[in-house]
């Protein structure tokens, strides 16, 4: 570990007993008659990976669909905090001296399963494979050891992004992260993991397409981040900072599988749905999506600052 303010010792959020808590709808769908349900997936013995209900049923978490396991009042993500993503984009190895933030409304928020959308007009959907923080306590003017005691968990997450939307609101990212269903985060919280000893892999349709360990490529902690937000925001409890993502983010299509598992902590699914365009776009309403030089830049980002085998992946699963 190579990052500001480095830890001495694994503060409690990351030390043992894994803990795992989901949020499912249990009895009918999200439309008709099912109940929000919370719940901890068994850890060891015989129902070892079945979800027990806070109310003490059981069940296969495989056959129950799964709601976003936060509902944030502020939802902020670092622009780049992985050193190969820094490289890629930047060619160096660590981005400015301070990290930088982007927000995302709270309605982007997606579940595990979900469906992701595609407008009609949008040429670049990009996948980018974080892990999120989730704040677990009213969290104002704390310095970064202290940090850790503000934290609940951590979960998987799909930053999504309509990259077609780059040349617009001033760097804001609103409409390029902050279309409904680009966020999909989960399938749980977790605690009791040591998260820089953990692998983060983003999959499309199977095949490995990012690839970090978050230890070796981590630049600021979560410590660090939640103390430097918290010198002008007060967190509270259901807040969501996302951490970013590596090397190769990249554009999908309708119908391909994007998954982000992160080792110890879960594999996160959605699937690519395309959908008409909005209806005021045909009208010529705002800022129309575009293919600028700035948009390819990010959206196809700079091969050749990146692993031989996530671009071969990438291309292979454009077949499948």
């Amino acid at each position: 570990m190579n990052f500001e303010f480095p830890i001495t010792e694994l503060p409690a959020v990351m030390r043992g007993p894994r803990v795992e808590r989901r949020r499912v709808l249990v009895g009918g769908s999200v439309l008709v008659g099912g109940s929000a349900c919370w719940g901890t997936i068994v850890e060891e013995g015989a129902q070892q990976g079945q979800l027990r209900l806070d109310d003490g049923r059981v069940l296969d978490p495989a056959t129950v669909q799964h709601l976003p396991p936060v509902s944030p009042s502020e939802l902020i993500a670092v622009h780049t905090s992985y050193s190969s993503r820094s490289f890629e984009t930047r060619n160096q190895q660590r981005p400015p001296e301070t990290p930088t933030y982007f927000t995302k409304p709270p309605t982007s928020v997606n579940g595990h399963g979900c469906e992701i959308h595609k407008p009609a007009d949008s040429l670049y959907l990009n996948y980018e494979g974080e892990y999120a923080v989730v704040i677990g306590k009213t969290c104002r003017n704390v310095l970064p050891e202290e940090a850790w005691d503000y934290i609940e968990g951590f979960c998987p997450a799909l930053d999504m992004g309509l990259q077609n939307y780059r040349d617009t609101d001033q760097g804001s990212m609103l409409r390029v992260k902050g279309a409904d269903t680009l966020l999909p985060i989960g399938p749980g919280i977790v605690r009791g993991v040591n998260l820089f000893a953990q692998t983060l892999r983003t999959y499309r349709n199977g095949l490995v397409v990012q690839e970090a360990h978050i230890g070796d490529e981590t630049i600021w902690g979560p410590h660090y981040v939640v103390a430097d937000i918290a010198r002008h925001i007060t967190l509270v409890p259901g807040d969501v900072i996302l951490m970013g993502t590596p090397c190769h983010s990249r554009s999908v299509d309708p119908g391909d599988l994007v998954e982000c598992e992160i080792s110890g902590l879960g594999r996160l699914a959605g699937t690519v749905v395309a959908i008409d365009a909005p209806r005021a776009s045909a009208l010529g309403v705002g800022h129309q999506p575009t293919d600028s030089p700035e948009v390819r830049r990010v959206a196809c980002g700079f091969d050749e600052r990146v692993p031989e085998h996530l671009k071969a992946n990438y291309r292979q699963a454009a077949k499948k």
